[in-house]
Order: structure tokens, then C-alpha cells, then sequence
């Protein structure tokens, strides 16, 4: 009897093979591919911004494709889209830098990444891994740099394509509307605190506290046992950036001297001043209000803008300014871990793809709290 039910279970076992080898081939079959897809591109700087059928890019021997749910809206896609920034962009251009979606395709080379992984489009595509700035961390600073949505087509579309050597791994189960923002936003602020070397119990002010990066920013510096001031326009704003662990609030439009009550609110000024704002009076200010010793953060792009520090403060104040541009791969996934333990959240408001206009129309205005995630598939 026993050597029966012994043959009995080895034949059952043995029949049930094909059936778990079947299930785990197609859990790593690639899926079906489309030829076309719907994306936003235009064909000229300032030109129309059309959402349109276009064709679903190849990826390179490198390169993953990735079928992007969602993308967040940055200041720089704005940039992009006008052309006024000293570096030209590539056209016609689909634009866009900061997409979560899903591995469907990947190149002969690419080892680091599987079918069905979740995977981030960054602002670094990708670089040469060769240079002296590459060989160091910095591969941001790479003269070969490929940027997503200005260099290279980015992430307002169904698929788009990154190195897989840059593209950001996505821990599995996270929300892809609410992790997209960290893409850019998220690593790029997460670095200008790192860059500012400040210590738990410091004040850092953050300019434009109440934008997409500010209202990140506001909530790493918590996280990173800052105390923060934030700096920004309205009692809307204010209220936001409160409610995001900000401690004092200074509302330019209503302060009659921004540097004083800034120094006043933080004993003698800031430690660290991030500057996410694209104004630059806001820049300016940032050099006369922050401490003596303290350091100076330029993350924000305005168009054409200038830095102005008066020298005799600045040597007398022994004050350091540096520019922070976006972080490497280690600053990645640093801001991700951040973000998987819930001591981030992204604030979004997520509308179609086809929306990206009227989206535009808003950041122009200044009227954006939070940031806008738009969702490709409409």
C-alpha cells in the first residue's frame, strides 16, 4: 500500500511540472508591444504641444523600454518646451523626466533589470560612464550627458526608453502616481540637502517652499532632523507648507523685509538656504539673510538669472554658495528608501496626459501647489 501511494505521488508530482513551468514562462514573457501610442510632443520651441499618435521607440542594446502609467510635471519640462535655457533641446521632442511604469522590453546588454520590474525615467538618461566626472558619482556633470525630455524623449508618453544603467529601480508594490515625482523632484532636493552639510536641530530655508520641489524639500529636511522655514507667497501656501512639517512660515508678498524677518525668525539666520524658486530677487536675498557660515544652495533655473552677493558680506560672513544639480545613483536610491518608508509623500493632483497644456498655463501663473503627475493613458 505505501509503495503504491508512493508511485501515486511521484506521478502526480511529475504531471504538475509542465503546468508550474508553463506559469513561470509566462510571468516572464514579454508582452505584446504596440507600434504606436499616444504622447505629447512638439515640433519647435514655444511651438503647439499635441497629443498625438506617435511611434513607440526601440530600446538600444542598453536601454529598457518602459510602459510609463504615470509622470510627474517639473519646471524644467516648461523650460524645455520655450527653449530659453543656454542648451538647445532635441526636436521634435516628447518631453518629460520623471516617469514610473513597468519594464516591457530590454535590451541585448541590459542585466539589471527583468520584464515586469518597476522601473523611474530620471532627468539623467544616461551618460558615458568614462570621464573623470562619471568615475567619481558624478555622472550628472557628464559633457555626454542624455537628458530625458530635453536631449532625449522622455516620459510624456505610454513608453519611452532609459539606460538601464541610470533608469531608477522601484521597490515593487509602490504607488507609481506617488513615487513619480521623487524621480526629479524628489533626488534633486534630496541632494541639495546633502550638498548643504547641515546637522540635526540647524534651520534651513527653503525658497518656493510650496512648489513641487519645496514641498518635497520641506518634508527630506524633516525627515533629516532640520528645522525648517519656508518661504513662499499666500496663506494657502503657508497653510501647505505647515502641514508638511514646516515650522515658521515667511509669506514674501505680505513681509515688509523679507531678509530681516527671515533672521529674526531663526535667530540670526538660516544654517543652509535651499533655493527651488525661480526668482531671482529670492536668489539674492538668500545670500544677505543666511547665517554667518552658512551655505548657500542654488537648485532653481530661472532663465537667465544671476547670483548677486555683496563680496564684503560674503568674505566678512565666511558664506559658501554651491550649485546642487541632480543626484547620482546612490542619491537615488537614498530618496527612494525615503520615500518606501513613509517619510515622504509626494503632494499630487493627477490629471490626463492630454492635460499637459493647461498644466503649463498654471506653473506660467505660479498658481501650482504641490505637483501636477499626469496619467498616460488618457
Amino acid at each position: 500500500m505505501l509503495s503504491q501511494t508512493l508511485s501515486a505521488a511521484r506521478h502526480s508530482a511529475f504531471k504538475s511540472q509542465p503546468l508550474r513551468l508553463s506559469l513561470r514562462s509566462l510571468a516572464t514573457q514579454a508582452p505584446t508591444i504596440p507600434k504606436t501610442q499616444k504622447g505629447v510632443i512638439f515640433y519647435e520651441n514655444g511651438g503647439p504641444l499635441e497629443y498625438k499618435e506617435i511611434p513607440v521607440p526601440t530600446p538600444k542594446p542598453n536601454e529598457i523600454l518602459i510602459n510609463v502609467k504615470y509622470s510627474g510635471v517639473c519646471h524644467t519640462d516648461l523650460h524645455a518646451w520655450k527653449g530659453d535655457w543656454p542648451l538647445a533641446t532635441k526636436l521634435p521632442l516628447v518631453g518629460g523626466h520623471e516617469g514610473a511604469g513597468v519594464v516591457v522590453a530590454k535590451g541585448a546588454n541590459v542585466t539589471n533589470f527583468e520584464i515586469g520590474d518597476l522601473a523611474g525615467i530620471k532627468w539623467l538618461n544616461g551618460s558615458c560612464m568614462g570621464c573623470e566626472f562619471c568615475q567619481q558619482g558624478a555622472e550628472p556633470n557628464c559633457p555626454q550627458a542624455d537628458l530625458s525630455g530635453y536631449t532625449h524623449d522622455g516620459s510624456f508618453q505610454e513608453y519611452a526608453t532609459a539606460d538601464a544603467i541610470q533608469a531608477a529601480h522601484i521597490p515593487q508594490g509602490s504607488d507609481l502616481a506617488n513615487v513619480a515625482p521623487i524621480l526629479c523632484a524628489g533626488i534633486t532636493v534630496y541632494k541639495a540637502l546633502k550638498t548643504a552639510e547641515l546637522r540635526p536641530g540647524q534651520w534651513v530655508a527653503i525658497s518656493g517652499a510650496g512648489g513641487g520641489l519645496g514641498s518635497l524639500a520641506v518634508q527630506y529636511a524633516k525627515a533629516m532632523g532640520l528645522r525648517v522655514l519656508g518661504i513662499d507667497g499666500g496663506a494657502e501656501k503657508g497653510d501647505f507648507v505647515k502641514s508638511l512639517g514646516g515650522e515658521v512660515y515667511i509669506d514674501f508678498t505680505k513681509s515688509k523685509d523679507v531678509v530681516k524677518d527671515i533672521q529674526d525668525a531663526t535667530n540670526g539666520g538660516p544654517h543652509g538656504v535651499i533655493n527651488v524658486s525661480v526668482s531671482p530677487a529670492a536668489i539674492s536675498q538668500s545670500c544677505q539673510y543666511v547665517r554667518t557660515l552658512g551655505k548657500v544652495v542654488l537648485v532653481g533655473l530661472p532663465a537667465n538669472a544671476v547670483c548677486e552677493s555683496p563680496v564684503f558680506e560674503h568674505v566678512v560672513k565666511s558664506i559658501q554658495i554651491r550649485g546642487s544639480y541632480v543626484g547620482n545613483r546612490e542619491d537615488t536610491a537614498e530618496a527612494l528608501d525615503f520615500f518606501s518608508r513613509g517619510l515622504v509623500k509626494s503632494p499630487i493632483k493627477v490629471v490626463g496626459l492630454s492635460e499637459l497644456p493647461n498644466i503649463y498655463k498654471l506653473m506660467e501663473q505660479g498658481k501650482i501647489l504641490g505637483r501636477y503627475v499626469v496619467d498616460t493613458s488618457y
